[in-house]
């Protein structure tokens, strides 16, 4: 029975200074790292083994990813790293204070940039501070590909075809595949494989550092919706959290 264990990376600086970050590569806080730890201690005491990874191209949810298989035993596993599995662009509002936004844009509009399916925010302006299209490592990816905004549904159209060609095959092969990546990305994911309606996609919030595991049917349909978190009630607490930032 293939498992699919999703993990949003651990808390990273701009986390803790609640900063909206998408695309902006930051580094992991110490409690970040420890986060990581964490959870690939809990991935080994569940016997949940990842014989894959696949994550993002951004330092926190690379970081998080080799951290955990280190924690599980699992270091020299194939590891694979994508852009399609990259944060959802928050365009204009990249680096900027959640508070702050909240305050500027009214509640309504704040809630549906940060959690609604189709809105996306203004888009970033090229060569501005925050504009990361011209970083080296997206060389390969088309220019009209690289977004300056994105609402969920980009980002889970331009993440679907990964998890066509390179997640859903190591699943069907019967493979634990962890990915790790970031709170929209993941929710995304979790949108396709749970079949999510817009409204539940609204309420839908990721915590950092929470393994969610995933038992997979023949059609990698899921045994359980919603998956189960190997730390439930710690992940609901933080799940809490994350939908309060910017209040």
């Amino acid at each position: 029975m293939p498992t699919l264990v999703l993990l949003r990376h651990g808390e990273s600086e701009w986390n803790s200074r609640n900063l909206f970050t998408g695309w902006v590569d930051v580094e992991l806080t110490s409690r970040g790292v420890e986060q990581a730890r964490r959870s690939g201690a809990l991935l080994r005491s569940a016997g949940v083994l990842p014989a894959v990874l696949h994550t993002s191209m951004l330092t926190r949810a690379v970081r998080t990813g080799m951290l955990a298989l280190a924690a599980a035993g699992r270091e020299d596993i194939p590891a694979h790293r994508t852009w399609r599995l990259n944060e959802r662009h928050y365009g204009a509002l990249q680096g900027m204070d959640r508070r702050t936004a909240r305050r500027r844009y009214g509640d309504e509009l704040f809630q549906q940039w940060r959690r609604s399916y189709d809105l996306k925010p203004p888009p970033i302006e090229p060569g501005s501070q925050w504009d990361v299209t011209t970083d080296p490592r997206y060389g390969i990816v088309d220019h009209e590909l690289r977004p300056r905004t994105e609402s969920l549904r980009d980002v889970q159209n331009r993440l679907l075809p990964y998890w066509l060609d390179a997640i859903a095959p190591d699943l069907r092969a019967g493979r634990t595949v962890l990915v790790t990546a970031h709170s929209n990305s993941l929710r995304a994911l979790v949108a396709h494989v749970d079949e999510l309606s817009a409204d539940e996609v609204l309420e839908l919030n990721i915590p950092t550092g929470m393994p969610l595991r995933y038992e997979l049917g023949p059609g990698l349909d899921p045994r359980r919706r919603g998956g189960e978190y190997l730390e439930p009630e710690a992940a609901a607490t933080a799940a809490a959290e994350v939908a309060d930032q910017g209040r």
